[in-house]
């Protein structure tokens, strides 16, 4: 369902991020993310003199190479666009993400590596979209893997969200081995003949 009819506005500032994922020939993964922003009207900026609309304010990218464990391999980053001069000076920090695995509290060690002094607010926030970017990509290759292990584990998606609850029809018909509903319920709510 869409969102309801909006009250009359006019349009300031467009954000956009683009998130892709890649399997590359040497077996690892490349994850990139790209974040545009727009406004539109003309400013005036101390370091790049007037920005005129529709003209990038920030275009910034991150690439993470990780494996099939979700292990940062490499951390690239890329400035078109950005409001100061030095701004392009916080991009070495993104390196040191190399390490570090993607996964729970993943973003809280990576703030522990990464202060907010020595970053960029808009290269960090595209973590967030990365991480789940890689979660999308990789799924296919991690599920084949899980069902050639010997024993199965249990999916760490269950219960992240509404439709993957261990009660969920979803969990029935995907992870049966791992449902924990009863008949007659689903999603922790009766079904209805």
């Amino acid at each position: 369902m869409p969102l309801p009819p909006p009250a009359d506005r006019k349009k300031l500032h467009d954000r956009s991020v683009l998130c892709r994922g890649y399997r590359r020939d040497d077996g690892l993964w490349d994850i990139e993310a790209r974040l545009c922003d727009t406004k539109t009207y003309d400013f005036s900026n101390r370091d790049r003199g007037k920005i005129a609309a529709g003209e990038p304010v920030h275009l910034m990218e991150v690439r993470l190479t990780v494996d099939l464990d979700m292990n940062i391999i490499d951390a690239q980053t890329g400035m078109d666009y950005a409001p100061f001069s030095i701004c392009p000076g916080a991009q070495a920090a993104m390196k040191k993400l190399v390490g570090l695995r993607i996964g729970g509290g993943w973003l809280r060690r990576a703030r522990e590596r990464i202060a907010h002094r020595e970053s960029c607010t808009h290269l960090f926030e595209l973590l967030r979209p990365l991480a789940t970017t890689a979660y999308q990509t990789l799924h296919r290759a991690r599920e084949e893997r899980a069902e050639r292990a010997p024993s199965r584990a249990r999916p760490r998606i269950i219960d992240q969200c509404f439709s993957l609850a261990s009660d969920s029809e979803v969990v029935k018909v995907e992870w049966p081995k791992f449902y924990t509903g009863k008949d007659g319920v689903s999603g922790g709510a009766a079904k209805k003949d």
